[in-house]
């Protein structure tokens, strides 16, 4: 095997599909990546148990065949590279990587003990992926990080007709953002799944700005392939706390103010709040008070807000929650949907939204 690739190019591919490589292995080549040369293109591909990666790129190839080298190893190499034009070549037993004078080796990996990457799912349709990617992005903040409970370390992933739903909990707060997407025509079925949100997050924003992307399902793993890009990632076992009891409030109040104004308040109070201690947002209606802090170590600011139902309406939130919430939003407005104190509050985008935020509210301060 032997060709030349812009070093920029090789750098990218092989970051691309070295994210999916485990950090440890009782099997060495599940550290590898496996680089095919043919036609003018290379392949780049990595896998372990749980997912696969594969990337294609052009490169000008003098000689067709593949390798299998530590792919962490290659991905240093490849970010002290001099940029320009990049030699790869198979010498022997080694791969040798030359660019701008420097010159590095690389031992290569038994092709043979190499496992089949996973076939690509059934594709179920097109969904676009700047809008893919911004919508996992709302939603993956409120997964949970305690791998004692893996389905809740998932985005749960539903397509219903021309409707696809995301959602994440960690149990403290419920994310939810729906967007149209384009099933095939035999597309199936609806489905209903959950994907680790941290391997669907990174899949999300490689997927930004490559336009339509192609979803494939089946029932124990999701794939995605766009411009060269193709991934696929084992599903999680189990299903999350459905969300339209908690979010369905009945008799509620609503107040609403801009959402950039009332983030940058946020912020600004709760330098003086240590640890849990919550931002108290006072609504009335034509304001918002916002206070923190305890005794003598206080903030507090005022912001224009309306409110329709009691004249005064006083909750509390974890900062650092709400914070996630009023970021992830991206309307000019937030909307609260409030019971009260100590109970659920619905942060929306919209009188009609398409991105619903769920909070528990704490208690007021004294």
């Amino acid at each position: 095997m032997e060709f030349r690739i812009d070093s920029g190019v090789l750098t990218d591919a092989v970051a691309w599909a070295a994210r999916v490589l485990p950090a440890r292995s009782p099997m060495p080549v599940l550290g590898g990546l496996l680089l095919e040369a043919a036609d003018g293109r290379l392949r780049v591909s990595g896998l372990d148990h749980e997912a696969s990666a594969r990337v294609e790129v052009e490169a000008d190839t003098d000689v067709e065949g593949r390798a299998l080298v530590l792919g962490r190893r290659l991905l240093d190499i490849c970010k002290v590279l001099p940029r320009g034009v990049t030699e790869l070549a198979v010498e022997g037993a080694r791969l040798s990587v030359t660019s701008g004078g420097a010159r590095f080796g690389l031992s290569l990996l038994p092709l043979d003990d190499y496992p089949a990457p996973p076939a690509l799912p059934g594709v179920r349709g097109l969904v676009d992926g700047d809008a893919f990617a911004a919508a996992v992005g709302q939603v993956a903040v409120a997964a949970g990080r305690d791998d004692s409970l893996p389905v809740l370390t998932g985005i749960r992933l539903a397509l219903d007709g021309t409707t696809m739903t995301l959602a994440a909990t960690d149990r403290y707060r419920y994310a939810v953002r729906t967007l149209e997407w384009k099933p095939a025509a035999d597309g199936g079925e609806p489905a209903d799944v959950v994907v680790p949100a941290k391997r669907l997050a990174e899949i999300a924003r490689s997927l930004a700005g490559t336009g339509p992307a192609r979803l494939a399902l089946d029932s124990g793993s999701i794939g995605f392939e766009s411009d060269g890009l193709r991934t696929t990632t084992r599903l999680l076992d189990g299903r999350l706390p459905r969300h339209d009891k908690l979010f369905a409030l009945g008799d509620h109040a609503l107040a609403a103010t801009d959402r950039v104004p009332l983030t940058e308040a946020v912020k600004r109070v709760a330098v003086v709040a240590e640890g849990d201690s919550p931002v108290q947002l006072t609504f009335t209606p034509t304001s918002i008070h916002l206070q923190a802090g305890y005794e003598d170590d206080v903030a507090s600011q005022h912001l224009p807000a309306t409110l329709t139902g009691p004249d005064t309406l006083t909750v509390a939130f974890n900062p650092g929650y709400l914070l996630d919430a009023l970021t992830t939003l991206d309307a000019p407005q937030v909307h609260f949907h409030l019971l009260g104190p100590g109970q659920r509050a619905l942060l929306t985008d919209g009188p009609e939204p398409t991105h619903r935020h769920l909070l528990m509210s704490v208690k007021p301060l004294v």
